[in-house]
């Protein structure tokens, strides 16, 4: 289904949300693809389970020098300090918003909206996200919506969102069907 696809994880050095990251990465292993993982610093991310320490993870790539135009899609975990980290960072504002201007698929779980809110690509899109982030989507410009998932296919690139781990399952079945 992915075969010969790269799929792009964009998570900061710190704060992903461990399982936000693995299990969408292993449906992109699954699926005959390619996940690599890009952050802004070289080394390892150090991913959490809620509040907890948990694995750590090799970057594959740093953002700076990794080119949105060689990957497939994008997926952004979520976790509350790892989307509050990346949209500080333009690099990995630029590379994100990047796969929008390029009309590639993007999927974002959880917090990742932050992202996408720094990186100006919900403005008259549908989508959902853990719940306190309604507000500064729909500020944002987009419309906020209560649902497992969401897809929008709205605009030049399909965009996937879910709001928590317990969505997983469908987040990772939508973001597949988009990929491919």
């Amino acid at each position: 289904m992915l075969d010969g696809k790269t799929i792009a994880f964009l998570v900061a050095p710190e704060g992903a949300e461990q399982v936000e990251l693995t299990e969408p990465w292993k449906a992109v292993k699954r699926a005959g693809g390619t996940p690599r993982l890009i952050s802004t610093a070289p080394g390892q991310v150090q991913a959490f389970d809620h509040l907890d320490r948990a694995d750590t993870f090799a970057v594959d790539d740093i953002v700076d020098d990794a080119d949105p135009a060689s990957f497939d899609g994008l997926v952004l975990p979520g976790g509350v300090a790892n989307p509050d980290i990346l949209r500080t960072v333009p690099e990995a504002v630029r590379f994100a918003r990047a796969f929008f201007d390029l009309g590639k698929p993007v999927a974002a779980i959880c917090h990742a909206g932050w992202t996408l809110v720094e990186a100006d690509v919900v403005r008259g899109r549908t989508v959902t996200s853990w719940p306190s982030l309604r507000t500064d989507l729909r500020n944002a410009g987009a419309t906020w919506v209560d649902q497992e998932v969401v897809v929008c296919a709205d605009g030049p690139s399909t965009l996937v969102t879910s709001r928590k781990p317990g969505d997983l399952k469908a987040f990772c079945k939508a973001a597949l069907d988009a990929f491919s």
